[in-house]
């Protein structure tokens, strides 16, 4: 092909492609544990320690920063609570 060489042709769409992933990332970073957060296995103990736990189903970060925390409990009720990232306790 005559014209535009190769990498004039190549690296738009790789830059494109390369945008999602810079916005991702740019997210995280937001959501990002404070520097005097616990260790997230910290916060799975305090948790477990829950009268009536029985399985985490799931954790993520919410907007907030605090983790979602997803279990279940012996009698098979789901529950959801957010944890601080600092002190561990129940937002």
């Amino acid at each position: 092909m005559k014209g535009k060489p190769m990498i004039a042709r190549i690296l738009p769409p790789l830059l494109l492609a390369a945008l999602p992933i810079s916005a991702a990332r740019a997210q995280d970073e937001d959501r990002a544990s404070p520097p005097n957060a616990r260790p997230l296995s910290e916060i799975v103990a305090m948790v477990e320690k829950r009268n009536g736990f029985r399985t985490i189903d799931g954790i993520e970060r919410d907007e907030d920063g605090f983790w979602e925390v997803t279990y279940h409990m012996a009698d098979r009720a789901r529950v959801e609570i957010p944890c601080d990232p600092v002190t561990g306790d129940p937002g």
